[in-house]
């Protein structure tokens, strides 16, 4: 298997942790908090989705799910458009209520449609290019790839986690 091989099972992976999350889960599953400082299921997939949004659209010069495809409006939720969940405050985790799990899968599905699409556009060379400098070392587009994976999976992980607690309740 080739690294572009490697990718797409990779984000293939993290996308059947999303739908294993929340699959027979309804609305108060989803956006139940163990306590106060906790993060619901609601909360880490659509994080780890408008992260993933957020990276691989910016490396492949594309818009946003997030707002290209309606997914901002669809959510409603009342935080910035730009907004991907870093820095969230309690408060804010508390304000990201999803009703459907269909709704943060369609949002992920869409985005790993993209992801994928991107991963099947570009080569082995391009995993070498430097697509932020304001590191050091600078990253590059397959570091940068392999680190959104690893936070998704990280995320996704949590969200089983909280699965599992809720229910047991």
């Amino acid at each position: 298997m080739d690294s572009m091989g490697v990718l797409i099972d990779g984000f293939g992976r993290v996308r059947e942790a999303v739908h294993d999350a929340v699959r027979g889960l309804g609305a108060t599953e989803l956006n139940h908090r163990i306590d106060e400082q906790a993060n619901s299921i609601a909360w880490l997939l659509w994080h780890l989705t408008r992260v993933q949004d957020d990276h691989v659209s910016e490396v492949a010069g594309r818009d946003q799910s997030w707002t290209a495809e309606g997914f901002y409006d669809r959510f409603g939720l009342p935080l910035p458009q730009d907004d991907t969940g870093f820095g969230h405050t309690s408060e804010d985790v508390a304000s990201v209520q999803v009703n459907s799990a269909k709704l943060l899968t369609g949002y992920h599905d869409a985005v790993h449609a993209h992801t994928i699409s991107y991963l099947e556009s570009i080569t082995e060379a391009d995993l070498d290019v430097v697509v932020d400098e304001s590191w050091s070392p600078p990253v590059t587009l397959g570091v940068r790839l392999v680190s959104v994976i690893a936070d998704d999976l990280q995320h996704a992980g949590q969200a089983a986690f909280v699965r599992g607690i809720v229910l047991r309740r």
